[in-house]
């Protein structure tokens, strides 16, 4: 795939410092887009070079290059992200994922070690499903569940999830902000990506990951709860855990100084 397409793609955007020799990877979680970080990147355009972009189905103008065979496992948006990289010559980036973009960047990290310097996980799990000894926050019946209300009825699980999900419950436009992005997915590919997301399992490759890696958690997250945070900084041998003062799945929305604060504590320390 040529530059301009893989550019195409996922809608690339470059901001911030264009000379700057730091550059800074923000990429967004399920159900949203690049917009999500609106609140986050002001923070750091003076001084870095910002990448966002939208995965592959997130977005109308991504909807051509979806593939329900392709992205049925997160490995076919860490090759997009490996492919993202490569067509801007981008390497020892820091990289911050939200969400499912948490592990692609794992992913992506445990195949090309050289294209980041540092991880930023906010709100990302390896596994959503309990198994033996583990806690991902969700057994199978309830993923079932979740399908079955997508496939069934989106627009009142849109609105119900991201009720759940964003939580701040007295900042109703942080919900309808979430709703609205949420809403705007093709109905089919919201299916197809939350299985991609909520059958996946990763914990197989935390302990090969080297990086240096900040995990940031969020309380009363309906997608990740505390557990998931803990077995991560247990997992990750380089990694720090910070409890960010947010609940939700959101924090980078609803508590954008204190994620942004964290963020670059994270980077600018040697």
């Amino acid at each position: 795939m040529t530059e301009a397409n893989i550019i195409k793609r996922n809608n690339v955007s470059i901001e911030g410092n264009y000379f700057s020799k730091s550059t800074i990877i923000f990429a967004h979680g399920f159900g949203t887009d690049q917009s999500a970080w609106n609140r986050v990147k002001p923070s750091f355009l003076e001084k870095h070079k910002l990448i966002l972009y939208d995965n592959t189905g997130a977005a109308g103008d991504s909807y051509d290059s979806y593939s329900k065979e392709k992205y049925k496992s997160l490995d076919a948006y860490a090759r997009d992200l490996i492919e993202i990289c490569a067509a801007l010559n981008i390497e020892q980036a820091f990289f911050a994922g939200h969400s499912v973009s948490g592990m692609i960047g794992i992913i992506a990290a445990s195949i090309q070690p050289h294209l980041f310097s540092k991880l930023i996980l906010i709100g990302a799990s390896p596994r959503y499903l309990n198994d033996v000894n583990y806690t991902g926050g969700f057994e199978q019946s309830d993923l079932d569940s979740i399908y079955e209300n997508i496939e069934s009825n989106f627009y009142n699980w849109a609105n119900g999830f991201s009720k759940a999900a964003m939580r701040n419950f007295d900042r109703p436009l942080l919900r309808e902000e979430f709703a609205n992005l949420l809403l705007s997915l093709r109905p089919d590919i919201a299916l197809e990506t939350a299985k991609a997301i909520f059958q996946s399992d990763y914990r197989h490759l935390l302990p090969k990951i080297n990086h240096d890696v900040l995990i940031l958690q969020a309380s009363n997250d309906i997608a990740v709860p505390q557990e998931v945070g803990t077995y991560l900084n247990e997992q990750l041998k380089n990694s720090t855990l910070i409890t960010v003062n947010a609940e939700g799945h959101f924090p980078h929305m609803s508590a954008a100084p204190e994620v942004a604060g964290a963020i670059r504590n994270f980077i600018e320390a040697s």
